[in-house]
């Protein structure tokens, strides 16, 4: 049986969710957002203000499935109600970010600035120079512009040296000895 499928997702005040045949619409102050899930194992339902998601067999396929839509329905009320943030950690000499407009512009030791356009429906902001918040709705969308931005200087195990999360342990190494 699954521990998370089995809770009733609550619906908060200015969220107004739709069922469709398989096909789940959330609208918040935030935004809109809209999965679909397999309506051949699982079912989803409103009941008294809250969104309940059951399986229609015991398979195994079912039952996988039964947690996971419950799960992506409520990553999208918890996205157009409160949304979701990431923040990354420039760390080294001469390693920070600014904006221009939309797009970030990352000073990493290369021999030119890296230019990142900020995707339809994300904000980035640059509270101090070695500070990027990353604010958006989709929650797979702000970790995957996180992740992209990481990518282009990732932190090294000698100095810590790169573009880190916020709460990410650095694992460090001994240098040379002589």
């Amino acid at each position: 049986m699954s521990r998370v499928g089995k809770y009733p997702i609550n619906i908060p005040e200015g969220v107004n969710v739709d069922i469709k045949s398989n096909v789940v619409t959330v609208k918040g102050k935030l935004g809109e957002l809209c999965c679909s899930y397999d309506d051949s194992h699982v079912s989803a339902k409103i009941e008294n203000g809250k969104v309940v998601v059951s399986p229609l067999s015991q398979s195994l396929t079912a039952r996988a499935l039964w947690g996971t839509t419950r799960a992506n329905i409520n990553t999208l009320v918890k996205g157009v109600s409160e949304g979701y943030t990431k923040n990354l950690e420039l760390v080294g000499v001469g390693y920070k970010a600014r904006m221009e407009g939309t797009k970030l512009v990352l000073s990493l030791g290369f021999s030119h600035d890296v230019d990142f356009p900020a995707p339809q429906g994300i904000k980035i902001s640059c509270e101090s120079p070695t500070q990027i918040k990353i604010f958006g709705v989709d929650k797979q969308l702000v970790g995957q512009v996180a992740a992209e931005i990481r990518k282009y200087r990732k932190p090294e195990p000698y100095k810590g040296k790169g573009v880190k999360y916020e709460n990410e342990y650095i694992r460090r190494k001994e240098g040379k000895k002589k």
